[in-house]
């Protein structure tokens, strides 16, 4: 046992070769180049696979990839075609050779795969004395996917090697926190969900559904677009997600939720083999109509004319990274040869593929030799198309962003001077976190103007073009550009719409309409349903008095005092205004018994005034009729003034007038009162009453009444004068214009002094109803008085209670009744006996009259 001890430490302590192998092998790059400085590139050149579960059994083999995808391989070519531009440019990189390392793979995990074997740098087996010898990559490019990137991101950033992706769009990468090295040529996602929230909101869709693809990607992009929309007042009626090795079943229930639902626009966030998926399903369920918004993973991929039911997708809208134009690289892709790529079992079947024929005759014997003058410069295929270099002009931003990089660390070499506050690197030993640290200050133009830099958060500027998928003459569906948004405008700018006609789905002429429920018209407001989103609502008609000028208000809005709303409640108008005007029906009532009265009072007037020497008229004081009867003429004139638009002056002339001459008529009746009682006392024997109630003493007792009146009057227009003013509180749809008493004191003082003279009058007349006829009006006074005392009495609860312009047509009415009452009970009988009974208008039938009846007493 000791021999064998000693004769296993001769072995191990035996100088030879020191040889490092790798547990499993590793991957070897499917398009290669050495250089002094490498980059990684990972792509899918085939991008369908056989999906099925590692039992872990044993160590899991790659899996096999089917199809091409013509454009991840332009990608890759691209990334070449950069590669071999920098290298032959004098100004960058003076010295320093780039190499490339790419890789070929699909699926999460063999793409980690690769991603692990570029971050190694190790071959199979490595001899070496210190086992050290590496091809490690400066930085990496890729993936197409946020999926397969965020899963080799965790990994390779522990390395502190940058990342580059020119299509990894989710939001989530912006966190460096957890991405500190990912650094992207494409706007994210958050400015492209914001983007398609602008643009539905901008075609007025409110009610949409929502379909992603069930990873990081579409997760997250249809959260941040809900986010987003929801700013917006759009409302999100399903969301659904799948991923395309999902079980049939888990399709069909996706696609019977689109066919049950209402909303006729679904944003689709999925790559182009998941919308392929679902446009196939509903094409065989003849599921039309369907406004789709497509993420940018799939509104552009020529791949999809090729799809089974590629014309449900016809008329779809999304946004994508703008065209661009990259000079030379059509002629380099038309060079492209196997020749040049000898180890490329791809570039072998991608030949095989595009002129139909084999390069080994052992491998593929269905098919004839290749000639080899076989030659991509005549003939048209997708991967010649350089019409539309959208993506593929990231990926060589991406190539010139980490070359400026390093240009910037090596020229800081050669001119220690002018780079004398930056780091000087060797540049043959550049290592991946010294480049993470300059890609943070990278900013060039490029060829056709545009600026490349990165954020803070590793992102490019966010500038979109929005196309519309349309069928061409020659039958291929091609987005055409019909719009842009660009994140760097005014917020109401971002979003500017071309001239070109839009291609709506189904071949509609005009916007498609999406809403839970329809807008709301100006008039209405929106009521929202029960246990239903915001966007379903009723659409209510505003109260009277109020209104809405735009749509889809949510309350509405009341018109100020002096307006209301119109039938339609979409504006405010003036409130029509009211009084009592001449033109309508109890105006023209009022002014016309006004007008009868006064002419009956001015017949009266003619009458007496042509028998004023006739023994009826001289026995009834006629000074004291011709004023009683020019009194009853102001008053049925001033009854005209309570009718009209109010004014100043209006307001102040109507009761001051009313008042005084209503004061005057009542003198007069209380003077003619008491010439009747002092008259028949004076008849008695030894009684000179008569010299104490002259004519003169007549006239001042009327002028003193009505001098109270005015004074009262002046009174009452000093301290508070009656103004007009307009009611805005006693109808609510029209405005009342009236007479503001000023002073309710004023008023009701003056109404009561008139009650008092009528009173007076009353118990007067009342007190000598049993004179002797011929001599006195008493009976007559009597009655007219009980008429005006009837007519103000119930006169002021009628006022009160009377709105608007019934409370004006109210005291005209007592007005006119109160004058009608004195000028018939008093004037009218006499005027009967003046005209019909003329043989009773005499002195001896007056005093004959007189003799009886003083026999009587």
């Amino acid at each position: 046992m000791i021999l064998f001890r000693m004769l296993l430490m001769v072995v191990l302590t035996r100088k030879g070769e020191t040889v490092c192998r790798l547990r499993g092998g590793a991957q070897q790059p499917e398009l290669a180049q050495n250089g002094d400085l490498i980059i990684g590139g990972i792509f899918s050149f085939r991008t369908g696979q056989d999906y099925f579960t590692d039992t872990f059994q044993s160590i899991p083999n790659f899996r096999k990839c089917n199809n091409f995808n013509f454009r991840e391989f332009k990608f890759a070519q691209t990334m070449i075609f950069a590669i071999n531009e920098i290298n032959t440019n004098a100004e960058m990189l003076s010295g320093v050779r780039l190499g490339y390392k790419i890789y070929d793979n699909c699926g999460t995990m063999d793409i980690l795969r690769a991603a692990l074997s570029l971050v190694s740098g190790l071959k199979d087996e490595i001899v070496d004395d210190g086992c050290i010898d590496t091809e490690s990559v400066q930085a990496i490019l890729g993936h197409s996917g946020s999926t397969p990137t965020i899963a080799f991101l965790h990994i390779v950033g522990r390395f502190q090697i940058p990342v580059i992706s020119h299509f990894a769009t989710c939001a989530c990468l912006s966190n460096r926190r957890e991405y500190p090295t990912f650094f992207r040529t494409v706007p994210s996602d958050y400015y492209q969900s914001k983007a398609l929230a602008k643009l539905v909101k901008h075609f007025g869709w409110t009610w949409v559904g929502a379909v992603a693809v069930d990873n990081e990607y579409g997760l997250n992009g249809i959260v941040a677009f809900i986010q987003a929309a929801e700013e917006y007042g759009v409302c999100i009626e399903y969301s659904e997600a799948f991923s395309s090795s999902d079980p049939t079943h888990v399709i069909q229930r996706i696609i019977e939720t689109i066919k049950q639902s209402t909303s006729k626009v679904i944003i689709a966030f999925m790559s182009h083999r998941e919308i392929k998926i679902l446009a196939s399903e509903l094409y065989k369920q003849n599921i039309t109509g369907l406004q789709w918004i497509g993420s940018d993973a799939w509104i552009t991929d020529s791949s999809l004319t090729d799809s089974k039911g590629h014309t449900i997708l016809l008329g779809s809208l999304g946004f994508t990274v703008a065209k661009a134009n990259i000079p030379g690289l059509e002629e380099y892709l038309r060079q492209l040869h196997p020749s040049q790529f000898p180890n490329s079992q791809f570039v072998k079947d991608f030949w095989e593929g595009v002129f139909d024929c084999s390069l080994n005759e052992t491998v593929n014997t269905q098919r004839q030799p290749c000639n080899g003058f076989e030659s991509l410069q005549t003939i048209q295929s997708e991967f010649t198309d350089v019409s539309e270099l959208r993506f593929t002009k990231n990926v060589y931003k991406s190539v010139f962003a980490v070359a400026h990089a390093l240009d910037i660390m090596i020229k800081c070499n050669d001119n220690k001077e002018a780079f004398s506050n930056r780091s000087c690197f060797d540049p043959k030993n550049i290592q991946p976190w010294q480049l993470l640290q300059n890609l943070n200050s990278v900013n060039f133009t490029t060829v056709d103007g545009e600026k490349v830099y990165f954020d803070s958060n590793g992102d490019s500027p966010a500038r979109y073009e929005l196309v519309n998928l349309q069928m061409t003459t020659t039958g291929i569906m091609k987005g055409e550009t019909v719009g842009v948004y660009d994140a760097s405008f005014p917020e109401g700018q971002q979003l500017i719409m071309n001239n070109i006609s839009v291609a709506w789905a189904n071949g509609l002429l005009e916007v498609p309409v999406s809403v839970c429920s329809k807008k709301c018209l100006p008039g209405t407001y929106k009521v929202l349903q029960k246990g239903k989103p915001i966007c379903c609502h009723d659409c209510m008609p505003c109260p009277a008095g109020e209104i809405t000028i735009l749509t889809e208000s949510l309350q509405c809005l009341k018109c100020p005092p002096e307006y209301w709303s119109n039938n339609d409640r979409d504006a405010c108008i003036p409130k029509p205004v009211e009084f009592l005007a001449y033109n309508e029906i109890l105006g023209k009532v009022l002014a016309i018994c006004s007008l009868l009265g006064i002419f009956l009072t001015l017949i009266t007037t003619l009458i007496f005034f042509t028998y004023k020497e006739t023994p009826l008229v001289r026995a009834n004081n006629s000074e004291l009729s011709f004023l009683l009867l020019f009194s009853l003429t102001l008053c049925f004139l001033c009854s005209l003034t309570f009718i009209g638009r109010p004014t100043e002056w209006s307001c102040k002339l109507r009761h001051t007038a009313f008042s005084m001459t209503f004061v005057l008529c009542m003198s007069c009746v209380l003077g003619k009162t008491m010439v009747v009682l002092i008259a028949f006392r004076a008849t008695l024997p030894g009684s000179n009453i008569t010299k104490w109630f002259g004519p003169v003493q007549q006239r001042f007792s009327i002028l003193t009444f009505t001098l109270i009146q005015v004074l009262i009057c002046v009174l009452w227009l000093t301290i508070s004068p009656p103004f007009p003013f307009m009611n805005l509180e006693l109808y609510e749809d029209r405005i009342v214009l009236q007479c503001d008493l000023g002073s309710d004191t004023g008023f009701y003082v003056a109404l009561g002094y008139i009650g008092f003279l009528a009173v007076l009058c009353f118990v007067l007349a009342f007190l000598a109803r049993k004179l002797p006829d011929n001599f006195n009006e008493a009976k007559f006074i009597t009655f007219s008085m009980l008429i005006f005392c009837s007519v103000w009495i119930t006169f002021i609860p009628a006022y009160i209670s009377s709105p608007g312009k019934l409370s004006d047509a109210v005291e005209i009415f007592a007005i006119l009744a109160s004058t009608y009452g004195v000028l018939f009970c008093i004037f009218l009988p006499k005027c009967f006996i003046i005209l019909f009974r003329p043989e009773q208008n005499t002195k001896r039938h007056i005093m004959g009259k007189t003799v009886k009846t003083d026999l009587q007493y």
